[in-house]
């Protein structure tokens, strides 16, 4: 079952599963008149807007708590007492808000008691169906998550043989990165031809070009107790790709919390570089920047208009500037800013870096960045999805092939939302060299593996700090 499918399914099955509790808590409160005759007995009609607003209230709850992300070979239990804990926040929500007042006592208690067992049964089984049939094709070979393996000769037979084991984890291993010592005692590398037909030499370092050319969902690290070097190149490869990190568990003393333990169907593996965010503050951020970038681009769009205008009239060139960026996961898009130096200012340097004094910005695009103006028609980009409102700055590819080379680690900055303020940016300068960038990913860093929603206000209150007081440059 792919992805799409498996969301527009889980989505059918919650909404007739929610709908079905509503008219059920219906027939039983006001025709049946289970938990006592009901103070009044509205049509049917007219509680159908108020069903539907529930229903969504019920699936915006599922949304902010993570349960639509991707639940593959996820346990079943699990998922139950996730449920089991959004229903009872939802159902205390919904009556201590909306019906407290309307309920006596012992009303209150019975149907707040009847709604969360047939709510929750009724999702779970949707749920359950839903993650069975999900489980027959993993067990008919379909929709396997493709991995690829890398480690020791000997650690990846015996982890081949354990993923072969248990074909309900749903792993097929499509290629295998065979590391092997040379007589010196440095490590070499070749791929395993048995797993797949691939090219008879690679080096670990055309793990990322593996990774997109065999379409792999998962990277399964087999090295051995002494092997945080290679480890650390491999995270360093494998950084900015879309796949999830696995260790055999040998490693858990050396990446300390940088990992997750999780065992999946008698394969015990450590998750390395789980998610930042809990998936209810993924949501909640994700609100947070849409509503704020559209507050600002309402409320100041004459003035935004305003310095469109005297961008274009006092240089020549377009009023936007746009430029390509990577952002999340590697992807690149186009970001947006008020043009702020000449037209064509790289057309004979090249991609450089900005200066303190650098001649190329206009009069006006100096005073706009003075002030954090220029950054303005971002928040398109963060009403897009490209961009967050607090998150590691974008850099253009160019840059980015060339500082991950140089700095290690450098490319878990595209583990997140690239922002238009960050941490980097209140805690360091704007970059003029190399030393500035590796100083700024340090910061990236630590708010990458500290992410919160409230240091987000934090990074936000800062920044209107700085551009209030014009020290921008």
């Amino acid at each position: 079952m792919s992805r799409k499918t498996e969301l527009i399914t889980l989505l059918l099955f919650d909404a007739g599963a929610l709908i079905c509790a509503n008219v059920l808590w219906y027939l039983v409160r006001f025709e049946w008149a289970v938990f006592g005759d009901p103070t009044l007995s509205p049509a049917v009609s007219s509680l159908i807007p108020v069903y539907a607003a529930l229903t969504g209230y019920w699936l915006l709850l599922l949304l902010l708590s993570g349960m639509y992300r991707e639940r593959y070979a996820a346990s079943r239990l699990d998922e139950l007492v996730t449920l089991a804990k959004v229903v009872t926040v939802g159902i205390l929500v919904m009556f201590f808000v909306f019906f407290i007042d309307a309920l006596d006592a012992y009303s209150a208690r019975s149907n707040i008691l009847f709604y969360w067992g047939t709510v929750f049964f009724l999702v779970a089984l949707g749920r359950v169906i839903v993650s069975s049939v999900q489980k027959m094709f993993i067990m008919r070979g379909k929709g396997l998550h493709r991995a690829l393996v890398v480690g020791w000769s000997d650690r990846l037979d015996k982890l081949y043989e354990e993923v072969a084991r248990y074909p309900e984890a749903g792993i097929e291993i499509v290629g295998a990165l065979r590391l092997r010592r040379q007589p010196s005692g440095t490590p070499g590398e070749d791929l395993e031809p048995d797993l797949e037909e691939l090219e008879n030499t690679q080096s670990i370092h055309d793990l990322p070009r593996l990774i997109d050319e065999l379409d792999v969902r998962d990277v399964l690290i087999a090295l051995g107790s002494n092997d945080g070097d290679s480890l650390m190149e491999v995270l360093r490869l494998c950084d900015g790709k879309s796949v999830t990190l696995k260790l055999v568990p040998d490693f858990y003393t050396l990446i300390g919390g940088m990992s997750r333990t999780e065992h999946m169907y008698g394969i015990p593996l450590i998750e390395v570089l789980p998610e930042p965010l809990a998936p209810w503050e993924v949501s909640l951020k994700r609100m947070f920047d849409l509503i704020v970038s559209l507050i600002i681009l309402i409320v100041g769009f004459p003035l935004w208009v305003l310095i469109g205008i005297a961008v274009h009239s006092s240089s020549p060139g377009p009023m936007i500037y746009r430029q390509i960026r990577v952002g999340e996961k590697g992807r690149t898009f186009t970001m947006l800013k008020y043009r702020t130096m000449k037209e064509d200012a790289e057309q004979t340097t090249g991609p450089v870096w900005a200066s303190t004094d650098d001649p190329r910005y206009t009069p006006l695009g100096r005073w706009l960045r003075k002030w954090r103006l220029d950054e303005i028609p971002q928040l398109i980009n963060v009403f897009k999805g490209d961009m967050s409102l607090v998150g590691p700055r974008p850099e253009r590819p160019y840059f980015v092939e060339k500082l991950a080379r140089e700095i290690p680690l450098y490319n878990r900055r595209h583990r997140v939302k690239p922002g238009i303020t960050g941490w980097a940016q209140v805690k360091w300068k704007y970059d003029t060299s190399l030393d500035d960038v590796r100083q700024k990913v340090k910061y990236d860093l630590f708010y990458i593996e500290n992410m919160s929603l409230q240091r987000d206000v934090q990074i936000l209150i800062r920044t209107i700090y700085t551009a209030i007081r014009g020290s921008g440059r």
